[in-house]
């Protein structure tokens, strides 16, 4: 099992750099799509999908269409070569806004389910 460094950057608990397994590193790549503005790297300013922004917006049906296709084509783009996506459902409740992602790890055909939360503004 390879190691990878842990995102964000920090130490472990003997103050080493932090590192993390294959699953916990797809998770984290899955994390980084989702709440990186679009504009925010800059020798890469269309990474990203930017659902952190999608906070400030009233809950409706539309938004979470939308938000389920973003997600869906921001990881494609930026993943594709390591994951398989299955499905994305993205739900609403109250004030949170909650994002499912099922997907297959191309290397291993291993599939695995990441749930991502949000609070939102309603």
């Amino acid at each position: 099992m390879a190691a990878h460094l842990g995102i964000p950057f920090g130490f472990d608990a003997r103050l080493r750099t932090a590192t993390t397994d294959d699953d916990d590193h797809l998770r984290d790549l899955i994390r980084m799509v989702l709440f990186t503005a679009p504009g925010e790297r800059v020798n890469r300013p269309e990474f990203g999908c930017g659902v952190k922004q999608l906070v400030f917006e009233p809950l409706s049906d539309t938004l979470l269409a939308t938000t389920q296709h973003l997600i869906q084509g921001n990881l494609l783009r930026w993943l594709g070569d390591l994951i398989l996506v299955d499905e994305v459902d993205v739900t609403a409740d109250d004030a949170t806004l909650s994002i499912a992602i099922s997907y297959t790890v191309r290397a291993t055909l291993q599939r695995d389910t990441a749930v991502f939360t949000r609070a939102m503004v309603s």
